[in-house]
């Protein structure tokens, strides 16, 4: 019985079969010819009479970088677990490179994983740590020194075979659990909130090089995160996810400009949303504010005169003080809050209602109790409709 660190298995198969549309970006070959790496098709998982995950389909193409984002308790770790044999699904089917692993014991998926916790091995030196799995597949000992070497060069840490695990700061042995995950070339890499435990300059670089090693391997890559900064600036495409369910997906740009859900609008970026009744339609479209003032938007299509819309603004469309806009609104600063170059304002524009703003700094700081306007374009809106769904 393998170790209980180990979720590795057999020998990858060929890649065959028909192509279909994913998630990830361009596989190799074009994605006209390749079949998804990853398919997850109609999952469900219970617990009981809980039901963790329901009707969950996503197809993801070779060699790309899918995020699985949402709050705690959405379901992502519980997806990401699942095809790694960790949690057992109620329904539907999990396949890679076309072949269903689902009912496929744990030790005999080829998948690489890296933990939040790191999970090193305490006894183990460096090479042990990242030879285990090279070990299990009964490599010759010359290969598994060279493969050692050739991981631990791709993480920055080359000449650290003997040293323990308590003897490397938590970012090299978060390298050292990467160089692990991908010593014997696994179909599918996953990892489960890998930076959380590391400090905010250590997530950062450690960001650049998981998205770097993982561009260089063309391995196919499912990360999940509940940090929006991190599935932002790491992925091809986001999974948003919430109860369980798929709320969105899409690129990073897509989602974030262009949230499909009220849901997505708040939790990705903390967009504002103004609630409101379209007075006109058609060449142009007015919405009458709950605060009673009155904008113009840009609608995708004829509204109905009367209807309740909300709309989404994100906080960086907002100019501060600039006359230039399709839309003012007049304000007054209830916070500023300083981050270098630019400020986050929250700005009072009347009936209980506020705004937060970021905009960059020029001059100073804008003081508490200062009146403000507020302008934004017509374009730089998103409409949802009564039941919190992207008008288009």
């Amino acid at each position: 019985m393998p170790d209980s660190h180990d979720f590795s298995g057999v020998p990858r198969p060929a890649a065959a079969g028909v192509a279909r549309s994913g998630v990830g970006g361009s596989a190799q070959g074009g994605a006209e010819t390749s079949q998804p790496a990853v398919e997850f098709r109609d999952i469900d998982i219970a617990y009981g009479k809980f039901v963790a995950v329901r009707d969950f389909s996503l197809s993801i193409r070779k060699g790309s970088f899918v995020t699985l984002l949402g709050p705690s308790g959405c379901g992502k770790t519980t997806i990401l677990r699942s095809i790694a044999g960790l949690v057992d699904i109620s329904g539907g089917q999990i396949m890679i490179d076309g072949q269903r692993v689902d009912d496929v014991p744990i030790y005999r998926r080829n998948i690489g994983l890296v933990f939040q916790s790191y999970a090193l091995f305490p006894h183990k030196n460096v090479f042990d740590n990242v030879a285990f799995g090279l070990k299990y597949r009964n490599v010759p000992k010359p290969e598994i020194a060279r493969k050692v070497a050739q991981a631990l060069e791709m993480v920055r840490l080359p000449g650290s075979e003997k040293k323990l695990p308590s003897q490397l700061s938590g970012g090299q042995q978060q390298r050292i659990a990467l160089a692990r995950a991908i010593v014997f070339e696994p179909q599918v890499l996953l990892l489960d909130e890998p930076l959380s435990a590391l400090d905010a300059n250590m997530r950062e670089e450690m960001r650049v090089e998981i998205k770097k090693i993982q561009k260089q391997t063309g391995i196919t890559a499912i990360f999940v995160t509940h940090d929006q900064e991190e599935a932002l600036s790491m992925s091809d495409r986001i999974v948003v996810m919430n109860a369980g369910a798929v709320e969105q997906i899409g690129t990073p740009q897509e989602v974030y400009e262009a949230p499909a859900t009220a849901f997505v609008a708040d939790f990705l970026g903390k967009a504002n949303m103004l609630a409101g009744t379209v007075r006109r339609s058609g060449q142009g479209t007015a919405v009458l504010l709950a605060t009673g003032q009155t904008i113009n938007v840009a609608s995708p299509k004829p509204l109905a005169d009367g209807c309740k819309v909300t709309v989404v603004v994100r906080p960086q469309k907002l100019s501060v003080g600039a006359a230039a806009s399709a839309n003012r609104l007049p304000g007054r600063v209830v916070s500023a809050s300083y981050l270098g170059g630019s400020a986050i304002y929250e700005i009072d524009i009347g009936g209980k209602a506020s705004i937060r703003a970021n905009a960059p700094i020029s001059g100073r700081l804008l003081r508490e109790g200062e009146a403000i306007d507020l302008g934004f374009d017509a374009e730089g809106c998103v409409l949802l409709d009564e039941d919190g769904q992207r008008i288009s």
